[in-house]
């Protein structure tokens, strides 16, 4: 059989050879191989032992479609070409250099760029699905780029206890930040089933790898972590459901903490609620929803939701505003947030990357992001109407102010 090294080798000189420049090839592969992770001949014990693989793959146990069917994908195709910049933020998202206490707190998270955030629960650090790398992509040249650099370096990071893992797609596994943490710390890295062996070809040592079924836990330094359901999908390369995914359930002896990974809406949350919760804090996906991956991403009102299903007490989003991975503008998510958890009255703290929040006395609501600006800003309603609802959702917040229309020199669309 054919490596796989020697199989991008192959494509490579043949791109060479119809006209693109050798040297844009080079960069453009270079280091591919390491990046995709490891070639998996065949499924492994563990994992040919989990009631969610069949057939050589993984599976939801709430069926549907993962990938559009063949009229939507050609859709999509034009739904790229046309408007694959409304997910770009006009001006630059505004960052705050982390600052960690010296000792964790009661129960605080530190927000550093879409799904990464570092937990404090009880007294201990839990780091989750932490990309610290400028593209999501296994190629240096191509595939999606930060929105904003990372808050701060890496080097600032305290020692951690834990690092959690929900699957193994780029923007949640990244492999210059694996090797990163691999030298900064001696955490065990936590992952659901098959992407210990990713970890494990990356050198990361065996005795530093625990993976977990669904439903199946690990105490480490104190706290319960468990693996819990998602509605999602894997894949590094063309192969597709190798891996499990997942969220993850954290609790301290006083201090419970949801972190939903990457999802779709699924009613297994009540039951992971009912379960394993309530939770103070829930970390839930708002950002890279359409029409047609809803079973695989939730929208902002679908995590509003999920957020009641779990008992949850407050809310701080994640997914959005770091890659743009989806078709809807870029400030979109937040917006449709803030009026979901009015109407329900959700509490809910929406920091900007970087930012530290006590999730014991969260802060108010405050709009940081309408002054960065999305692509098709559009008028929006009175700031006095969303104010005073997002002020009834959150206890003291000021809600979210809106501007009447797009700034002077800013048509309502990119080209």
């Amino acid at each position: 059989m054919t490596s796989r090294p020697a199989r991008l080798i192959r494509r490579a000189a043949a791109a060479a050879a119809v006209g693109v420049p050798v040297g844009l090839v080079v960069r453009a592969t270079w280091g591919l191989p390491a990046a995709i992770g490891a070639s998996r001949r065949g499924p492994l014990p563990e994992v040919t032992g989990s009631p969610q693989f069949a057939d050589g793959t993984f599976r939801n146990r709430l069926p549907g479609p993962v990938i559009p069917a063949v009229s939507a994908r050609s859709g999509l195709l034009r739904q790229t070409h046309r408007e694959r910049d409304r997910g770009r933020p006009v001006g630059a998202v505004p960052l705050v250099r982390p600052e960690f206490p010296g000792e964790a707190a009661e129960l605080a998270a530190t927000w550093l760029g879409h799904s990464t955030v570092l937990l404090e629960v009880d007294g201990r650090r839990v780091l989750v699905d932490p990309v610290w790398g400028d593209r999501v992509s296994p190629s240096p040249l191509f595939g999606p780029r930060r929105l904003h650099a990372p808050p701060g370096p890496i080097d600032d990071l305290p020692e951690v206890d834990a690092v959690l893992v929900s699957h193994d797609h780029y923007d949640h596994l990244d492999l210059p930040t694996v090797q990163e943490l691999l030298h900064r710390t001696r955490a065990p890295f936590v992952v659901p089933l098959g992407i210990g062996q990713h970890l494990r070809a990356w050198g990361v040592p065996a005795d530093r790898v625990v993976e977990l079924d669904w439903d199946q836990s690990v105490v480490v330094a104190g706290l319960t972590l468990t693996c819990t359901e998602a509605r999602h999908f894997s894949g590094r390369w063309f192969g597709r459901d190798d891996t499990l995914w997942c969220s993850w359930a954290v609790h301290g002896p006083r201090h419970r903490v949801f972190f939903g990974g990457d999802t779709g809406y699924t009613p297994a949350f009540a039951g992971i609620g009912a379960r394993l919760g309530p939770f103070d804090l829930t970390l839930l996906p708002i950002g890279a929803y359409d029409p047609a991956w809803r079973e695989v991403h939730m929208d902002p009102e679908e995590a509003v939701r999920a957020h009641g299903d779990l008992g949850g007490g407050v809310l701080v989003p994640v997914h959005w505003a770091t890659f743009n991975l989806a078709f809807h503008p870029w400030a979109e998510p937040v917006r449709r947030l803030l009026t979901e958890a009015a109407r329900t009255g959700t509490r809910v703290a929406v920091p900007r990357p970087g930012e530290r929040v006590d999730v014991l006395d969260p802060p108010e609501v405050q709009d940081w992001w309408t002054d960065v600006g999305s692509a098709d800003d559009r008028p929006a309603p009175p700031r006095a109407s969303l104010s005073g609802r997002a002020a009834r959702a959150v206890p003291g917040a000021r809600g979210a102010r809106r501007r009447a229309a797009p700034r002077p020199g800013r048509s309502d669309r990119r080209s």
